[in-house]
């Protein structure tokens, strides 16, 4: 599965935005996001990542491939549910994988024309937001369906970077 994902830094009216576009609310969600780096390959430099996603329905393991162009978050993603993420944890560990980084985030979806909008308040850095498309091929279309929605939105400043890069990028700027 290609995730198709742009990110933009949100604006005080984002909310608004959302709701003129008539997309309907889904949720809110808290993740803590808990990122792991390989004993094999660096995956800052390889551009992946394996994380694991604790939130209120429980917890998932992620991992996303690289980028897949220079203008959207747009990868191969797979996802499986994990019953206990401490015990998926310290396997990680055994393995020689490395917790690298936490992310915290309130999360609030809205679903509209087969996307998902969140607006993500993370922890340390602001708010966000992020339009999701999800495709098994021609992934290429989804991507102009979500930077469509981004521009109605007015907000055409695409951020490539994960939320771990921008934290690394502030805590240096200290």
């Amino acid at each position: 599965m290609i995730e198709v994902e742009v990110k933009a830094r949100a604006r005080e009216d984002t909310k608004e935005r959302i709701a003129a576009l008539g997309a309907t609310s889904i949720g809110v969600e808290n993740h803590l996001d808990l990122y792991f780096n390989s004993p094999l390959r660096d995956f800052k430099k390889s551009d992946e990542a394996l994380r694991i996603r604790i939130k209120e329905d429980g917890a998932r393991l992620t991992y996303k491939g690289p980028k897949l162009d220079q203008q959207t978050k747009s990868r191969r993603e797979l996802t499986i549910r994990i019953d206990d993420p401490t015990q998926m944890r310290d396997i990680l560990s055994l393995l020689g994988f490395v917790l690298s980084a936490e992310v915290r985030k309130r999360r609030t979806k809205y679903s509209y024309q087969g996307m998902v909008i969140a607006l993500d308040e993370v922890e340390g850095l602001g708010t966000f937001l992020e339009v999701e498309a999800q495709a098994e091929a021609n992934w290429e279309n989804e991507k102009d369906r979500v930077l469509s929605v981004l521009k109605r939105l007015e907000l055409e400043d695409t951020i490539r970077r994960s939320y771990i890069e921008l934290l690394e990028e502030k805590r240096a700027d200290l």
